[in-house]
C-alpha cells in the first residue's frame, strides 16, 4: 500500500505517472512500478528502492515508451510479501491481459488465493494484490468488460483497498474504484487523471472529482464516468483545489524536517509491517541491519 497514479491522454504517459509518484515520494516507500498500455500487450517495469531506480529502467528499456497514451503507477510499502522486484506493483493477471496497483488490506486473500490455485492458477508473488489481478482476469477472459469484471471481484473482497487497472481488451481506459481507501480524479483537456492523493495531480490540473467509498470510476482521454457498485451512472459535481504541491506535501508542517520527524512513528510502523512473518517475528534480514550495533 502507498500510491496510485493513472493517466489516459496525450503521448505523455510515462512522463505524468512518474511525475505523480514523485509527488508521493513523501509518503515513503520500498519499490515502485509502471504498467504501460502498448498495441497489443502491457508493459510491465517494477524496481526496487527509490524512483530513481525506475527511472533508469525505464531509460534502458528495448522500445519507444514516448507513444504510450495509457496506464498506472504505484509506489509501495510491503505489507503481504517482503521489499522485493516480484512483489512490487503492478502485478498481472492470467496471461498478462490485465494489471492492477491496489492500496489496502485484502483480508480473505489466503482464501481467495487458495481458490484460484485449486484452479491452476500459478503466482509470482507473495501479494494480495496479485489475487485480485487474476480474479480480474478471469472475469475479462470470460466476456466482461473491465469495468463490469472489476465490480464483480469486489463483491468478493474483505478489507480497505483503492484500485486501479488497465487491460489490453480496452485501450486508451484506465477504471478504478475504492472502499476505505482514498482516490481521486483529475479533469484536464484530452486528458485525465487519477490518484491516491491530490497533490499526485497538482502539477498536472487543478479541477477533481472524489470517488466515493464503493464507486467505481472509468477514466480516458476525452470522458470520466463514475458508477456505483450495482452499475448504475453516478452525476459528480467537479471541485476545484487551489493548492500548490508544496503546500500539501508539508501538510501543515512549517518545513520537512519538522514534517519527517512526526512522521517517523508512522514510517517505522510502515517498514515493519511488511517484515512480519506468519509467526510474528520481524524478520530484518534483508534491511542489513545488525541488532547488536543498536543501542
Amino acid at each position: 500500500m502507498c500510491g496510485i497514479v493513472g493517466y489516459a491522454g496525450k503521448e505523455r504517459c510515462v512522463e505524468v505517472l512518474m511525475e505523480g509518484l514523485g509527488h508521493l515520494e513523501y509518503r515513503g516507500y520500498d519499490s515502485a512500478g509502471l504498467a504501460l498500455q502498448k498495441e497489443n500487450r502491457i508493459e510491465q517495469i517494477r524496481e526496487v528502492g527509490q524512483l530513481e531506480n525506475l527511472t533508469r529502467a525505464l531509460a534502458g528499456r528495448n522500445g519507444d515508451l514516448s507513444q504510450v497514451r495509457t496506464g498506472v503507477g504505484h509506489t509501495r510499502w510491503a505489507t503481504h510479501g517482503r521489499p522485493s522486484e516480484e512483489n512490487a506493483h503492478p502485478h498481472l493477471g492470467g496471461d498478462g491481459s490485465v494489471a492492477v496497483v491496489h492500496n489496502g488490506i485484502i483480508e480473505n486473500f489466503s482464501e481467495l488465493k487458495a481458490e484460484l490455485e485449486g484452479r491452476g492458477v500459478s503466482f509470482r508473488s507473495e501479494t494480495d494484490t496479485e489475487v485480485m489481478a487474476h480474479l480480474i482476469a478471469e472475469r475479462v477472459d470470460a466476456g466482461e468488460t473491465l469495468r463490469m469484471a472489476l465490480a464483480g471481484v469486489l463483491q468478493r473482497l474483505e478489507g480497505s483497498f483503492a484500485v486501479a487497472a488497465v487491460s489490453v481488451d480496452e485501450p486508451g481506459k484506465v477504471v478504478a474504484a475504492r472502499y476505505q481507501s482514498p482516490l481521486v480524479v483529475g479533469l484536464g483537456e484530452g486528458e485525465n487523471f487519477l490518484a491516491s492523493a491530490v497533490q499526485a495531480l497538482l502539477g498536472e490540473t487543478h479541477e477533481f472529482i472524489l470517488v466515493e467509498n464503493g464507486e467505481i470510476v472509468e477514466i480516458a482521454d476525452s470522458s470520466v464516468e463514475v458508477f456505483t457498485s450495482s452499475g448504475e451512472s453516478v452525476e459528480r459535481e467537479s471541485f476545484e483545489v487551489d493548492w500548490d504541491a508544496e503546500a500539501v506535501e508539508l501538510g501543515g508542517y512549517d518545513d520537512y524536517m519538522l514534517k519527517e520527524i512526526h512522521e517517523q512513528p508512522a514510517a517505522l510502523g510502515a517498514t515493519l509491517l511488511g517484515r512480519i512473518d506468519t509467526d510474528g517475528v520481524v524478520d530484518l534480514s534483508e534491511v542489513g541491519l545488525d541488532l547488536s550495533e543498536v543501542d
